[in-house]
């Protein structure tokens, strides 16, 4: 018995250590990242611009649900796969707005589009979990409530950088300092996995795959 506890607290301080070092390595991608963006030779094309952006956006939105989860089995890397979708398909929102599919009619709306919104996060969040219930798909999908959480919420501040959080019906902040915004970004999988415990969701995961999950 004594054996078994040790093992599983050298597991847990293993796991724990690794994932401070993810969140080292995203902060460090955060900070590396957004200043290769400001190169001349993205900055001259609208597309190369965009695209790398929401490529960034993509990454990180993976590289944050890893955290949470670990890469533990196959399936982990399908479900970072639809992360990093997540946090990068907000930005179709622009050319919703727009009504086109013109890039530069999506980059100069009068307006932000409503999927930028940061209120629209645990308004998304709570509906899919109550959808999730009435279809009986709570125990099964039980992370994709969180995972939607924290692929916006990495999204938004991100985006915080430059235009602020606009949080309706109170308006919007004044920019993100980068500072904040790495240090938010780096420590946002670790508030998602607190979240988790208190929810009892990361109780329902490790049970429903044989293994504990923590981070």
């Amino acid at each position: 018995m004594a054996t078994e506890t040790g093992k599983t607290h050298a597991s847990l301080q293993a796991c724990s250590t690794e994932s401070l070092l993810s969140s080292l390595g995203l902060g460090i991608f955060c900070l590396v990242a957004d200043r290769i963006l400001q190169f001349s030779i993205i900055q001259q094309s609208d597309w190369i611009r965009a695209l790398s952006d929401n490529a960034v956006h993509c990454v990180i939105g993976m590289w944050s649900w890893a955290i949470v989860i670990g890469i533990k089995k196959k399936t982990d890397v399908g479900e970072i796969v639809l992360a990093g979708f997540l946090a990068s398909v907000i930005d179709i929102d622009h050319f919703l707005l727009a009504r086109s599919l013109s890039l530069k009619a999506a980059l100069s709306l009068p307006r932000r589009p409503v999927l930028h919104c940061s209120t629209v996060i645990p308004v998304a969040v709570l509906t899919l979990k109550l959808v999730m219930h009435l279809l009986k798909l709570k125990d099964s999908w039980c992370f994709l409530p969180w995972m939607l959480f924290i692929s916006w919420a990495s999204h938004h501040i991100r985006d915080g950088i430059r235009h602020g959080l606009w949080i309706c019906p109170f308006g919007k902040t004044s920019p993100l300092p980068f500072w904040l915004y790495v240090i938010a970004t780096s420590w946002l999988p670790h508030l998602c996995s607190f979240l988790m415990c208190l929810a009892g969701t990361r109780q329902v995961m490790s049970s429903k795959n044989g293994i504990r999950i923590d981070v």
